[in-house]
C-alpha cells in the first residue's frame, strides 16, 4: 500500500495511490496531510477501506510526504561497506542529527541550492516514517511503530557543514530536501539504492548494507525522545558523494538529481538558485 501527501485545488490531501490494476487513482483519506492521518489509531485500516474523493495519477502534484513532521532525525556513517573502504572501524552507537520542516520539499519539486555555499553535494537515502508513538522502544516495539519507507536525499551544503564539527548548519537549508513521493506501508525489503545526476550513476548500494538497521535506529532514538507518528528518520548515505571525489562534484543551478530506492519510489529534483 501507498500513501502519500498531494497539492490540490483546495490544499493538500493525504491519500492512498492505486497504481495497479483497472481502477487507478489517489484516493482521498479524509485528513490534509500523511502526518494528520498517521496520527489516527486506525490509520492502516482506515488507508485500506478508504472510498474519499478519487484524482487521475496523471499529473500528481506530491507534497514531502509528511509535510510538516514534528521531528526529522539524519543517521551518519550508516553504511557497511562504505564505511570500511574509508579506513573506519564500524560504528557502535549511530551518528545523529536533525533537520527541520522547512527543509522539506515535494518528490519533484524544485530544490533550492544553498544561498552562498559553492559545495553542494547529494545524499541518497532510505526514509523510515513512524506510524505509532514509541518510547523507549524494544526491538519488536520498533519494529512495530514504523509505518513505512520513503526516498530522501539530504542535498548538503558541504562547506557550512564543516564551519563546526556540528553538521547541522549544512544539512537544514529552506526547500533543500526532496522527500516521496509516497510511503510505502507493506514494506518488504526496500532494495537498491541509487541517484544520478544528469544522468550519470553517482551512487549505487543495497539498504540491506546499513550498520544500523530501521528497527535498531528507532529503537535507539526512542530512548532520546519520544517519537510520533509522521517522525521521518533518514538512515543514511552510501558511498559516492560528490565531495570524496577526485576532484570533488557539486550540483549547480539547472542539475538534474534522481534519488531511487528499487521496491519504494523515485524523486526526481531540479536544482534552482535559493535565497
Amino acid at each position: 500500500m501507498k500513501l502519500a501527501t498531494i497539492r490540490t485545488a483546495a490544499g493538500t490531501a493525504a491519500v492512498r495511490i492505486d497504481d495497479d490494476g483497472d481502477d487507478r487513482g489517489a484516493i482521498e483519506l479524509g485528513a490534509a496531510d500523511l502526518g494528520e492521518f498517521l496520527a489516527r489509531p486506525d490509520w492502516r485500516a482506515a488507508a485500506a477501506s478508504a472510498e474519499g474523493p478519487r484524482h487521475d495519477l496523471t499529473g500528481l502534484d506530491y507534497a514531502a510526504v509528511v509535510p510538516r513532521p514534528e521531528k526529522v532525525f539524519c543517521v551518519g556513517l550508516n553504511y557497511r561497506s562504505h564505511i570500511l573502504e574509508m579506513g573506519r572501524e564500524l560504528p557502535e552507537y549511530p551518528a545523529l542529527f536533525a533537520k527541520f520542516a522547512r527543509a522539506l520539499v515535494g518528490a519533484y519539486d524544485p530544490v533550492e541550492l544553498p544561498a552562498g555555499s559553492e559545495q553542494v553535494d547529494w545524499e541518497a537515502e532510505l526514509g523510515v516514517v513512524i506510524g505509532t508513538e514509541v518510547r523507549h522502544a524494544t526491538a519488536e516495539q520498533a519494529a512495530a511503530a514504523i509505518a513505512g519507507y520513503t526516498v530522501v536525499n539530504d542535498v548538503t551544503a558541504r562547506d557550512f557543514q564543516y564551519r563546526s564539527v556540528e553538521w547541522l548548519q549544512g544539512k537544514t537549508f529552506e526547500r533543500s530536501t526532496p522527500v516521496g513521493p509516497w510511503l510505502v506501508v507493506d514494506e518488504g525489503d526496500p532494495g537498491e539504492i541509487s541517484c544520478e545526476v544528469d544522468g550519470d550513476v553517482v551512487q549505487k548500494a543495497d539498504t540491506s548494507d546499513l550498520v544500523f538497521s530501521p528497527a535498531d535506529l528507532v529503537a535507539y532514538v526512542s530512548r532520546i525522545i519520544t517519537l510520533v507518528p509522521g517522525d521521518l528518520i533518514a538512515t543514511g548515505t552510501p558511498g559516492g558523494v560528490g565531495h570524496a571525489r577526485k576532484p570533488p562534484r557539486y550540483l549547480a543551478e539547472g542539475s538534474v538529481l534522481v534519488t531511487r530506492i528499487e521496491n519504494v519510489g523515485e524523486l526526481r529534483n531540479t536544482l534552482v538558485e535559493g535565497d
